[in-house]
């Protein structure tokens, strides 16, 4: 039955994408434009992106140590905005956004590695209506964009290297370009052989200051400006090929990052993005200023980018776009706020918002009770998380580099031009109430608008997407089978820690919607100490839950307030050995557990499953426990790094990679 669900739902979603393309091919619909607007030459566009660099890394930005000639006088010859900020900081979430324009967590496609399907029919790549209106669309190398129902490199004429000689002979063209240098990857070895020296680096005020530590700060210098060089070759090719005066150059990173505490957090520094525009004279009518060279503090959110890059190329962006146009005649308004969001990243479980004004930054956490820096494999690469973990666990930490490791305890707020690094938390300042409670109002109004996905456990939600038929985007905007407005105000009481609130809370419990219920053990759990008996017993009742992402919050739940302990255990154990749909949430209920989790540790040690998640969670408890970590469970090379078997790849992931949401 549910092999014929999915092959069902496949066929509905290629008949939708096939639809959609056809009616783009046709001249397009939702206002986008059908040809080149009367009167004006159309401008190419070469947006140059680079991976997982803030903007403290660049020298335009106010960094003396950094060597980014290419970029500092790009910045001279084009427009610097000061103030742009990614919708999520790490890269497919990201993409996700950039490739549609609607925030990754309003399509359910926020957690990081997944490849849900959304209505390709009714939701178009930005590069599709270009392309309808006549622009070449090319792309190379990365696209990444972690959705399911269409291939990745469909959307573009060109996604192989780029070609330069095609380019003008298909002019209007929009070109992106990717740099890898600066990924996180490439700060990971040669720390001993650097160009840049450890003992002129500037630590931020979170980082202990240790010579590995330094060092990882020197090896990322010479990777952005590694990438610094690259850009600067394809603005030569650009000149070479005599295309630089009718071409707008973009140039900004995926999101912030890269070194710990940056890159998947939603700090400045994983947040706080350069972007700078460069504009020919010919489109003078674009600049957002009266001469090239100054800095724009206009906020801008990266969620905005696709509206405004068909705005200047004379197409109508679709209704369905969420962002602002920023640039030209067709400018809109200023936002005050500009909102983020974080879910999973890849094995470990999370759940933050965040909006961010021109001064504070406010973070709504949903998971208080989880640390900031939960031990992620592919992070725990870089020397720099290595060395810091062990200096907090050593004891050579103090309040402020020792925070990361800590639960987050509540909701954040930051003074960002007193803090630019974001470690003095004002939440709890009588003085910073009203700011506070402003934004949290601003927050909650925006996730009412974008339909925000993300407060039912992904698990959860793939299944009842795939139950009604449809994708989590169009569940999401049919309050029958998602009802964000009870969610929200469930969530909000969650989180107020508030033993007041203990009889709604355990009558929530009974709710016939698994993630009513889900919300009153978080509740619960959250004001632990407040619980009576009966309150527990209520709690313990939910080990038998149909909904496995119930049942395993229901054991975390109960081995915190002290009810039923030995159930709990065997309810995750038997999860994971009946191979639950939820088994990656159990997996960090186990984690969050500490060592009462320990004696689970024999059943971890015998799993042998696929998902990938799963293994990598296996092995982080194992290694947290000191135990071996069996053959079955140790690292193999992923699927697209083995010998070629004739077989193709799997079309649901990028790299051929099936996650266990998937299989479900």
């Amino acid at each position: 039955m549910f092999c014929d669900r999915r092959t069902a739902t496949a066929f509905l979603s290629a008949c939708s994408l096939a639809s959609g393309l056809l009616r783009a091919e046709a001249g397009g619909d939702d206002g986008q434009a059908s040809g080149k607007p009367k009167g004006r030459e159309r401008p190419n566009i070469l947006w140059l992106t680079s991976e997982d660099n803030n903007v403290t890394w660049i020298g335009c930005y106010g960094n003396d140590k950094a060597r980014t000639p290419t970029l500092d006088r790009l910045a001279k010859e084009g427009f610097q905005y000061m103030n742009a900020f990614a919708a999520a900081p790490v890269c497919a979430p990201s993409r996700s956004t950039w490739i549609t324009g609607i925030n990754a967590i309003s399509m359910g496609t926020q957690n990081m590695r997944s490849r849900y399907p959304i209505p390709h029919g009714e939701i178009k790549y930005y590069p599709d209506i270009l392309r309808a209106s006549g622009y070449y669309c090319a792309n190379y190398p990365k696209t990444d964009y972690n959705i399911g129902g269409r291939p990745d490199k469909a959307c573009w004429d060109n996604p192989d290297p780029v070609d330069w000689e095609a380019l003008k002979k298909h002019q209007p063209f929009f070109q992106v370009i990717n740099c890898g240098m600066s990924h996180e990857s490439q700060a990971k070895y040669r720390l001993d052989k650097t160009r840049h020296s450890p003992d002129d680096v500037v630590l931020r005020k979170y980082h202990p200051d240790d010579p590995t530590i330094r060092k990882n700060y020197a090896r990322y210098y010479d990777c952005v400006e590694n990438m610094d060089g690259f850009e600067a070759k394809q603005l030569k090719a650009l000149e070479e090929a005599g295309l630089a005066d009718n071409t707008i150059v973009i140039y900004c990173s995926d999101h912030g990052g890269v070194l710990p505490r940056s890159k998947r957090f939603l700090f400045d520094s994983g947040m706080h993005s350069p972007l700078i525009i460069r504009i020919p004279d010919k489109f003078k009518y674009l600049w957002p200023a009266e001469k090239p060279g100054t800095k724009i503090y206009r906020l801008v959110s990266f969620l905005d980018m696709p509206k405004t890059w068909l705005k200047i190329a004379g197409c109508e962006p679709p209704k369905y776009m969420q962002g602002r146009v920023f640039l030209g005649p067709g400018a809109e308004s200023e936002p005050e706020y500009v909102f983020a969001f974080r879910g999973r990243m890849d094995e470990r479980i999370d759940n933050q918002r965040a909006i961010r004004g021109k001064r504070f930054l406010y973070v709504r956490n949903y998971m208080p009770y989880v640390p900031w820096g939960q031990r992620l494999e592919y992070m725990w690469e870089m020397p720099a998380y290595k060395r810091w973990d062990e200096l907090f666990k050593s004891g050579a930490t103090n309040a402020v580099t020792g925070r990361f490791f800590h639960v987050k305890g509540g909701d954040e707020l930051y003074d960002t031009q007193k803090d630019p690094d974001n470690v003095n938390n004002l939440i709890s300042n009588p003085e910073y109430r009203d700011v506070a409670q402003k934004m949290r109002v601003a927050l909650r109004g925006w996730q009412k608008r974008i339909y925000d996905a993300g407060l039912m456990p992904e698990c959860e939600a793939i299944r009842r997407a795939k139950k009604h038929r449809t994708t989590i985007y169009q569940m999401t905007r049919d309050p029958r089978i998602y009802d964000l407005d009870a969610y929200l105000d469930i969530s909000d009481m969650a989180l107020e820690k508030d033993s007041g609130n203990i009889p709604a809370l355990t009558k929530a419990l009974g709710d016939k919607d698994l993630v009513i219920r889900y919300w009153g053990l978080i509740g619960c759990l959250l004001v632990a100490d407040s619980l009576s008996d009966a309150d527990k017993r209520k709690v313990a009742s939910l080990l038998n839950d149909e909904s496995h992402a119930v049942r395993a919050t229901a054991a975390f739940v109960c081995q915190r307030v002290g009810v039923e302990t030995d159930k709990a255990l065997d309810v995750l154990g038997g999860m994971l050995k009946g191979g639950s749909y939820a088994s990656l949430l159990a997996l960090n209920i186990l984690d969050w557990m500490g060592p009462a989790a320990k004696p689970l540790m024999g059943t971890v040690s015998a799993l042998d499953p696929s998902d990938m998640n799963i293994r990598k969670m296996c092995r982080c408890l194992l290694e947290k426990f000191s135990m071996p970590v069996p053959e079955q469970l140790k690292k193999r090379p992923p699927p697209w790094k083995k010998k070629k078997s004739g077989k193709k790849k799997s079309a649901r992931h990028p790299r051929g990679v099936k996650t266990v949401f998937e299989a479900a």
